[in-house]
């Protein structure tokens, strides 16, 4: 003879669970890295940065929504403001035009995402003469 279990406990747990796990899942795309970068002179100071950027983007509630360009002693130079998730384009590259004061031979790139903020993997490159 079979016995019969109340189910109602698990069904409620489950629901919960489903009703949850878009959060959930957003909380572990993790920090965005910053996995490559180039710099190119343009003359006159000016600069072009390209940075690669992995992250695991889940939608509009979890994805890399800037990267940075910082001097060895933090001074942020400038920043790339990303508009929109990358879900179907990892790793992606963008850029950005900036002058770099005389005098900085590195600079590094750090990503943020939109529930972290920032924490992943930075990147430096070496700024052309």
């Amino acid at each position: 003879m079979l016995k019969r279990f109340n189910t109602k406990p698990l069904r409620i747990v489950c629901a919960l669970l489903m009703a949850n796990s878009f959060p959930l899942t957003a909380a572990f795309a993790g920090e965005a890295d910053v996995v490559g970068g180039t710099i190119t002179a343009l003359g006159g100071g000016r600069f072009q940065i390209n940075a690669t950027v992995s992250h695991a983007d889940t939608g509009w509630d979890h994805y890399a929504d800037r990267w940075d360009v910082l001097t060895p002693d933090g001074t942020l130079l400038g920043a790339r403001e990303l508009a929109h998730p990358h879900v179907n384009e990892q790793p992606f590259t963008r850029s950005v035009t900036l002058t770099i004061p005389e005098g900085i031979t590195t600079i590094t790139l750090r990503a943020n995402d939109s529930v972290h903020g920032l924490g992943g993997k930075t990147f430096e490159l070496q700024v052309p003469l």
